[in-house]
């Protein structure tokens, strides 16, 4: 079974752990060290009680599974860290308020800061401050999600 095939697997398994619960899979990577990590999120924020639960029931199923025969793998579940890119659209959604950094796919393109205002199906709208301090100055900005490279959470002190 390649990683592919691997990742399709856990994914599966991982479907009924989050059922009736408000979270997510985010993503699944496996190292070729068999380190497996699971990024899950919640729209109100995923407990580590939750991580500890999934990866107690995960870690049993792959194991029954033998994916790895020789049992030979790590687990990791915990929920995407500060500084980690948004990747699904109902992370956009879930940090509505908050300020983000967009980066675009176009070099040319200087990254743009600003509040996350609105998300669209292809779209998403941010709030930028300029102008000077005690003067500023805020402009809409209308992104489209075909043109960035990748978006990710500020932390404002």
């Amino acid at each position: 079974m390649d990683s592919k095939e691997q990742i399709a697997a856990i994914t599966e398994m991982i479907g009924p752990l989050l059922e009736g619960t408000d979270a997510f899979l985010v993503e699944v990577k496996i190292k070729p060290t068999h380190n497996i990590k699971v990024f899950i999120d919640a729209d109100a924020g995923f407990a580590i009680k939750d991580s500890v639960r999934v990866n107690r029931k995960l870690y049993k199923q792959i194991e029954e599974s033998a994916m790895y025969p020789e049992g030979e793998f790590s687990l990791e579940v915990s929920s995407p860290g500060i500084g980690e890119p948004l990747k699904l659209h109902r992370q956009y959604v879930k940090n509505i308020g908050r300020q983000v950094e967009v980066t675009f796919l176009d070099e040319a393109m200087e990254p743009i800061e600003g509040q996350l205002k609105e998300v669209h199906e292809d779209r998403f709208l941010i709030e930028e401050k300029g102008g000077r301090r005690n003067k500023p100055v805020f402009k809409d900005v209308e992104i489209f999600f075909n043109q960035i490279k990748h978006t990710t959470v500020c932390v404002v002190f």
